[in-house]
């Protein structure tokens, strides 16, 4: 996930420095002998990259001990309008009255 930031050229206040501190950061740009010495961060830092790498893999929801299966099934567009009609988690419903439903 790409963040494109816009590069401040200027002193701003108000964003946790001073002028002072602004001042005393001196950034050439690098020229391309410094682009061409540079290591990829996972070359430099493996160790480190495998930790950040698991911190991101344990993120968002846990894993299900059982999980629905996606199908297609097709279904009267009333019906489909009811169950949509009584809000999010209509998908739940159809499944909860499937279940209910006897089967011959």
């Amino acid at each position: 996930m790409a963040v494109k930031r816009e590069l401040q050229k200027a002193f701003q206040p108000g964003r946790g420095y001073t002028r002072e501190d602004w001042e005393a950061v001196d950034s050439p740009e690098l020229t391309k002998e410094e682009m061409q010495q540079m290591r990829r961060f996972r070359e430099v830092f493996p160790e480190l990259a495998r930790e950040i790498d698991k911190e991101i893999a344990a993120r968002g929801r846990p894993p299900l001990a059982v999980t629905k299966t996606s199908v297609t099934l097709r279904l009267d567009p009333d019906v489909l309008a009811k169950f949509k009609a009584t809000g999010k988690g209509w998908q739940s419903r159809i499944n909860d009255a499937l279940k209910q439903a006897k089967v011959k």
